[in-house]
């Protein structure tokens, strides 16, 4: 006996559906094979597939995955959570995952890799308006840190504030980091933050701050956290300040 499955299509939009992939080359012998699939696994793959946009993953990007598991935003995730429609040039810069194998595996618990988009701070906030992510804040709506886009990249970004780094000032904080580590911008941080959680659900920085590379406009550094039911927090502070629950985030360097 077939199970019972809801309907969450008309029939018009089925018949559309049929239509579109007969016309593409769907006959009986391949809807058969979908019919057929052990677990209705081709029909989910079809379904993710249209899902991603179309988009499939490279060799390196499914090994990454692999080994990162849920500790990877990917192009998958950015096309699906913040709406990513990416070009082909876009696709081709994040087709290598420029992390060893070996990097990855040793940063699969503390780091998330992240496919970041050219999205600015104040267009990932558009993304999720409905959704109470931000703090309720305008200050930073004219600054050119939360208007800049930046490139197609990967990032290995930090979960957590690099160790001891609280309550110490930026300079002693930068003196934590290690050579193949760096301090990446606060759009970076909160494109990591936001997503992960539309992601998982894992909040990050949840009872922290963390220092990011931006300055304002008036030469103060940037740093984001506090990501609570209230949303995550953008603020801004001298950088020879010390403070118990602001600490310092950082990504790795690119593997040559």
């Amino acid at each position: 006996m077939e199970p019972i499955v809801s309907r969450t299509l008309s029939v018009h939009k089925e018949h559309e559906v049929l239509l579109k992939l007969e016309a593409a080359g769907l006959c009986d012998e391949l809807a058969q094979k979908v019919v057929d699939s052990k677990g209705n696994d081709l029909a989910k793959k079809v379904v993710r597939l249209i899902q991603n946009g179309g988009f499939e993953p490279s060799t390196s990007q499914k090994r990454a995955r692999e080994i990162m598991d849920t500790n990877m935003f990917g192009v998958e995730e950015a096309i699906q959570h913040f709406g990513v429609n990416p070009s082909k040039q876009q696709l081709a810069v994040l087709a290598e995952v420029p992390f060893s194998e070996a990097v990855l595996e040793q940063c699969k618990e503390t780091h998330i890799l992240v496919a970041v988009f050219p999205m600015s701070i104040l267009d990932i906030r558009g993304k999720v308006a409905k959704q109470s992510l931000f703090y309720e804040q305008d200050w930073y709506n004219k600054e050119a840190f939360a208007k800049g886009g930046g490139v197609t990249e990967w990032q290995l970004v930090r979960k957590t504030p690099v160790e001891n780094s609280t309550g110490r000032n930026l300079d002693e904080q930068q003196a934590l980091l290690s050579d193949n580590e760096e301090t990446p911008s606060s759009r970076v941080m909160i494109y990591t933050i936001i997503g992960h959680f539309k992601a998982t659900g894992e909040r990050l920085s949840e009872n922290i701050w963390v220092r990011c590379s931006d300055l304002v406009s008036d030469g103060y550094r940037v740093y984001v956290g506090c990501f609570d039911q209230y949303g995550l927090g953008i603020a801004h502070d001298w950088v020879n300040g010390r403070y118990d629950r602001l600490g310092l985030t950082s990504s790795l360097k690119f593997q040559n």
